[in-house]
């Protein structure tokens, strides 16, 4: 059996295991995208894409499913949590720059920091809390404000935010009673099927390339099935207020890809940014284990 210091240091691992899943995927979108695809299909096959990867790892590892309450807790962090979140931030897009969607989107930690101390009567320390700020700062910087938006914008990123700080919280409840992986394979499913009836009331827009198809597969396998199960087995080991500061290492990763990948420019206040999250993360490594 692990000790709490081993156990710690193995959600602090797995977190940035998902950090750098998910900081991947808006570079994978981007390259999908060139093939035509829209937001709604390309969602709907990320999660039919991700459900078809978990349901063989179920079978083969004969994981039990969830069951009862725990069975329609998953069902709405999926139908409800992560769909809301994705509706919010991909509408919001249209309404305000991307820059502030982002920047909007990641007072989620800060959320999750509020939310844990009122609702999990978690401990928020000086470390801690120091941490949380750095983080944020440097999201701000790393992310930058490439313009303005309207009232609707703001509001929908603020919402995006919300859902998904709502999310975690309620995750970290829920997964004291499943493993990560049972619990990833109900919450992509669940999202798969919303998605299935908004295509099917809307129409499809697919992939036209073979590239394009391929791009959303590495959405579905790595931005999605491994980012989303190390982020949960990361979240049951070192709670909600760590797990969301260390994700704010996210669009450090999305903006030292997209200069690597796709050409982008990396500002100077980026990269100053990136050093102040890195510091934050440092910090929370550094801490006292969490109880």
């Amino acid at each position: 059996m692990k000790s709490p210091t081993e156990r710690r240091l193995a959600g602090f691992g797995l977190i940035l295991l998902s950090a750098l899943s998910f900081g991947a995927m808006p570079i994978f979108g981007r390259l999908a995208y060139r093939s035509g695809v829209d937001p709604v299909t390309l969602l709907l096959l990320r999660f039919t894409m991700a459900t078809a990867i978990m349901l063989p790892v179920m079978f083969a590892r004969r994981l039990p499913w969830p069951r009862g309450r725990t069975l329609l807790g998953l069902i709405a962090m999926g139908a409800v949590g992560y769909v809301g979140q994705s509706i919010c931030f991909f509408t919001a897009l249209k309404h305000a720059s991307a820059g502030l969607v982002s920047l909007l989107l990641y007072l989620y930690p800060a959320l999750v920091a509020i939310l844990a101390v009122v609702v999990l009567k978690e401990r928020l320390t000086r470390r801690k809390t120091f941490a949380l700020g750095l983080a944020l700062a440097g999201a701000v910087l790393t992310i930058g404000l490439s313009g303005g938006g309207t009232a609707t914008g703001i509001a929908l990123g603020v919402g995006a935010a919300v859902i998904y700080a709502l999310y975690i919280i309620y995750g970290t409840h829920l997964l004291k009673s499943v493993p990560p992986i049972p619990a990833a394979a109900v919450i992509m499913a669940a999202t798969a099927v919303v998605y299935a009836g908004v295509v099917a009331g809307r129409g499809p827009r697919w992939p036209s390339t073979p590239a394009g198809w391929g791009w959303i597969a590495a959405i579905a396998a790595i931005s999605t099935v491994v980012a989303t199960v190390t982020f949960l087995a990361g979240l049951e080991r070192i709670g909600p207020t760590s797990a969301s500061t260390l994700s704010t290492i996210e669009p450090v990763i999305s903006v030292g890809l997209a200069a690597l990948v796709l050409g982008e420019r990396l500002a100077p206040l980026g990269l100053v940014g990136g050093v102040m999250i890195l510091g934050a993360v440092l910090l929370l490594v550094r801490a006292e284990p969490v109880t």
